[in-house]
């Protein structure tokens, strides 16, 4: 999988993508990511990214061309043509006005060959962005941030961990939050089996593996019921 990142702040990703599984899945050539300063992508000598809003408002929106030219860039797609329809590739834009992201989602995505984020900045983009030169709009929450260079990561990471290869045991990612869309992940132990007369429940000593499954499905119940009835 190839994954581009569009960003005004490139540098932010210093680290992120450097360490643990994704070094890894790097170094393996199961995927690459390639961050892309969109100042390259400026016009006139100041590289210009932005400008303000035709009807007045508060701060700056980031200018249609740019955007299209990197997008173009990647793609070698027309210019201003309908948005990127290839099977295999997906332009995503990182914005509050997006869909949810979720782990389904992430799922879909894990299956293509190349996907573009772009991080946007300022107070957002120009609207013809939205309409003609992207495939999909994502959001990774009903807050505000800074800008779409952290949304970036987190579609980023959640994509490339369900990549094939990149955990070595790949059931690892069936049986966890949200790959049951209505279910949090069911409470798990370790060793000891009593720390300071706090145990691990019986039923998980036993060995009855049908016993097991039955109390795990009941306690993930209990614990969605709990942390986040919105999934039931």
């Amino acid at each position: 999988m190839k994954i581009d990142i569009l960003s005004l702040f490139p540098k932010m990703f210093t680290g992120p993508f450097d360490d643990s599984l994704m070094a890894r899945a790097q170094a393996k050539k199961l995927v690459t990511i390639t961050i892309h300063d969109l100042r390259q992508f400026g016009l006139d000598e100041r590289k210009t990214i932005d400008d303000r809003p035709y009807g007045g408002g508060v701060g700056m929106l980031m200018m249609i061309e740019p955007i299209e030219k990197a997008i173009h860039k990647l793609t070698k797609r027309k210019l201003l043509s309908n948005p990127f329809r290839k099977k295999k590739t997906r332009v995503i834009l990182l914005t509050p006005r997006g869909k949810r992201f979720t782990q389904e989602k992430a799922q879909e995505l894990s299956k293509l060959d190349h996907l573009i984020l772009i991080s946007g900045r300022y107070e957002g983009f120009d609207e013809r962005i939205h309409d003609h030169l992207v495939d999909e709009e994502l959001s990774i929450g009903d807050y505000i941030l800074m800008g779409g260079e952290l949304p970036a990561m987190v579609v980023t990471e959640t994509v490339v961990r369900l990549v094939p290869g990149v955990i070595q045991k790949e059931d690892a990612t069936k049986y966890e939050s949200f790959s049951d869309p209505r279910l949090l992940e069911a409470p798990q132990y370790t060793r000891p089996e009593n720390y300071k007369g706090w145990k691990v429940p019986s039923v998980l000593l036993t060995g009855d593996h049908k016993k097991i499954n039955e109390w795990k499905k009941k306690m993930a119940q209990e614990k969605t019921s709990k942390n986040r009835p919105d999934l039931i």
